[in-house]
C-alpha cells in the first residue's frame, strides 16, 4: 500500500519553489494515486509531467504496482482548499449551503477563516411601487457550506 503522507511530502517538495499549490491527494484501494494541483494562472501539462516524474522517482521501490495521475483540480469542481478561494476572488461562484440553498454571486473576499460573496436580489423598498435589484454581502465560514465552485461563463 502506498503511503499517502509520502506522496504529499514528495508533492510539497516539488511545489516548494513554485507558485502551484496542492489541492488533494487521493489513493484508491487499487493503489491508484491521484494528485491535484492548482495555480492562479492555470496548470500546465509540462508541470504535471515533471511533478509526476518527481513523485515516481521518490516512490521508487516503495511499491511495485501503482498508477499515478497528476492533474489540475478541474474547472467547475468544488473548491477543496482556501487557496482556491483566494485565486478566484472577483469571479462568479455558486455556493450550496448546508441547508440546501443554492446561491450565485461574486466571490468578494477570501480570508483564512471565511469567505464573502456578493449576491444580487430583488427587494421592494418601503413606499416603492416596484422591487429593485440590490446587492448584499454574505459571509460564510468554510465549514458552513456543502460546496463552493467557480461558474464557467462563455459570454
Amino acid at each position: 500500500m502506498i503511503d499517502k503522507q509520502q506522496v504529499i511530502d514528495l508533492t510539497n517538495e516539488w511545489l516548494a519553489d513554485k507558485e502551484y499549490f496542492l489541492v488533494d491527494v487521493f489513493i484508491g484501494k487499487d493503489d491508484k494515486i491521484t494528485v491535484e494541483i492548482d495555480h492562479a494562472d492555470g496548470v500546465w501539462i509540462e508541470d504535471c509531467a515533471e511533478l509526476s516524474r518527481h513523485i515516481e522517482n521518490g516512490l521508487n521501490g516503495a511499491a511495485d504496482d501503482y498508477e499515478l495521475e497528476v492533474g489540475s483540480a478541474g474547472l467547475g469542481q468544488p473548491f477543496k482548499v482556501v487557496q482556491q478561494y483566494k485565486i478566484h476572488v472577483g469571479c462568479e461562484v455558486e455556493v450550496l449551503t448546508k441547508e440546501g440553498k443554492k446561491l450565485k454571486g461574486t466571490l468578494k473576499e477570501a480570508t483564512d477563516d471565511n469567505f464573502t460573496i456578493t449576491i444580487t436580489k430583488k427587494e421592494k423598498p418601503e413606499g416603492a411601487k416596484r422591487p429593485q435589484l440590490v446587492e448584499e454581502d454574505l459571509v460564510f465560514a468554510y465549514g458552513s457550506v456543502k460546496y463552493t465552485k467557480y461558474i464557467i461563463n462563455f459570454k
